[in-house]
């Protein structure tokens, strides 16, 4: 028999995996990073590691094939550059050297609470985090709950409030620009 724990006892041992006890711990660049862009799963900023790694390999290979396949070359760097400067992650698409560089949170950035944030639509992450876990935001016609989404360079766009939002209401207050039929509704 094994008491029930108390709910400090709860709080401490939510992060702790006591089957894999290595890999629970992390390092502390993971934990300041999980922190600073409100991931709220660890598993989701591993999975943006790989990703980062992955590019930086294939970038690597790219940069190491012979003279011979030059124009495979060119034509592969460009459709990767064009891939992910279409995501957001790099800003230029002149070489290869980006891709090089690109770490995990680049991808953290591309989140949807950190482009409310860069978007003036939330002061701070954890208001945009909750913003978006309460339904208050869609992207294009879909409302989204989910704030570990990715959102690409063409749909930034189309990030705005759900009519039906509290809070837009209040941001049409503000600018004075409610519509008589809105509040009729």
């Amino acid at each position: 028999m094994v008491r029930k724990l108390k709910y400090h006892e709860q709080k401490l041992l939510r992060r702790l995996d006591l089957v894999n006890w290595e890999a629970s711990g992390g390092n502390l660049a993971e934990v300041r990073a999980l922190r600073r862009y409100r991931v709220g799963r660890r598993e989701d900023y591993v999975f943006y590691k790989a990703l980062a790694r992955d590019v930086r390999t294939l970038a690597r290979r790219l940069r190491d094939l012979g003279p011979a396949s030059a124009a495979f070359r060119a034509r592969c760097a460009a459709a990767l550059l064009e891939k992910l400067h279409g995501l957001g992650l790099v800003n230029s698409r002149q070489s290869l050297a980006v891709c090089e560089s690109l770490s995990a949170a680049a991808f953290c950035r591309r989140r949807l609470p950190c482009l409310l944030v860069k978007l003036r639509m939330a002061q701070n992450l954890r208001h945009a985090v909750t913003f978006v876990e309460q339904g208050h935001v869609r992207v294009g016609p879909e409302v989204v709950t989910d704030p570990a989404l990715l959102v690409p360079r063409a749909v930034e766009d189309f990030i705005t409030w759900v009519d039906a939002s509290r809070l837009r209401q209040k941001v049409l207050d503000y600018n004075q620009e409610r519509d008589d039929f809105d509040l009729a509704a």
